[in-house]
């Protein structure tokens, strides 16, 4: 069962009276219906509908955690104390005593009572296995490291923000946060729920996540995916011959069609819908939208 804590996370502590409304107000997803040890992915939107961040809202008791990346920590803070004026919210950076990790095995409870810690299911994709909350001071007993797990990933073509997709330029569907349980369009208004609903409803999304497969290792991300001299998409996170990369499916679909080779500098890609999601690659019927 490989574990391994994720140094590049950051994990924030929410509390107080109005704490629960507060989040439910705010970000893409449901927490008032949160269970107890139970997580949602979500992410804060700017009004135009673009992700600022991502993040894991965990509850544990009367308290959410939120399970963020470590460089947008600050910047999260500080967006939540603006929004919550005078509503009774605490909100604290407590990272020095709370560190993140991830377990993709079987019987990360387990793991997680032995050591001390809480564990809970990502919400995003079952074959990600569970996300941990530990004491930093803790010294567990890990088995992979954040490499792995990163591997791990990958080969599942599960994006992630600042390595995939840029915060404030890509939207929710982009980053597929409806395939990956980000986003609940039942639970009411949050901030850029406007926008991303007609995304939802008119089916607009044209650039999502795709599988990326060379025959070599592939170069570092951000680099352009091009097709017949034009690019089509760009490679996000990196794994040996694998990759994740957000493409545009109409402009990857006519490259296919026409027979085009698909490359990342010079080295020819496959690139492949994930298993979890619905989106093609097939030609569309004639008089049907791109």
């Amino acid at each position: 069962m490989p574990s391994t804590l994720l140094p590049d996370r950051a994990v924030l502590k929410v509390t107080g009276d109005d704490h629960v409304s507060f989040l439910h107000g705010l970000i893409t997803n449901d927490v008032e219906h949160l269970g107890n040890d139970e997580a949602r992915f979500s992410g804060l939107l700017s009004p135009q509908g673009k992700i600022l961040f991502d993040f894991f809202v965990v509850r544990h008791g009367d308290t959410h955690f939120i399970d963020a990346p470590k460089a947008q920590a600050d910047a999260l803070l500080k967006r939540l104390t603006m929004y919550k004026l005078r509503a009774k919210v605490d909100v604290a950076d407590v990272s020095d005593k709370t560190a993140a990790g991830a377990i993709w095995g079987e019987d990360a409870s387990a793991w997680a009572k032995a050591n001390g810690g809480l564990a809970y299911a990502d919400p995003r994709l079952p074959e990600l296995g569970s996300r941990i909350l530990i004491s930093a001071a803790a010294a567990p007993a890990v088995t992979a490291t954040p490499e792995d797990y990163a591997a791990h990933r990958i080969a599942l073509a599960v994006p992630e923000g600042g390595a995939d997709y840029a915060f404030s330029d890509a939207f929710p569907h982009e980053a597929c946060f409806d395939f990956l349980h980000g986003m609940d369009f039942k639970k009411g208004c949050f901030v850029g729920q406007e926008v991303v609903s007609r995304m939802q409803h008119r089916g607009t999304a044209r650039t999502r996540v795709l599988s990326v497969t060379a025959s070599a290792d592939l170069p570092e991300g951000g680099a352009d995916i091009v097709a017949g001299g034009f690019p089509v998409g760009r490679l996000g996170s990196v794994h040996g011959a694998h990759g994740v990369a957000l493409a545009r499916i109409d402009r990857v679909r006519d490259a296919l069609a026409k027979g085009l080779a698909l490359t990342v500098g010079a080295a020819d890609v496959d690139l492949t819908v994930p298993h979890w999601a619905t989106y093609s690659l097939e030609p569309e019927p004639a008089g049907d939208a791109a």
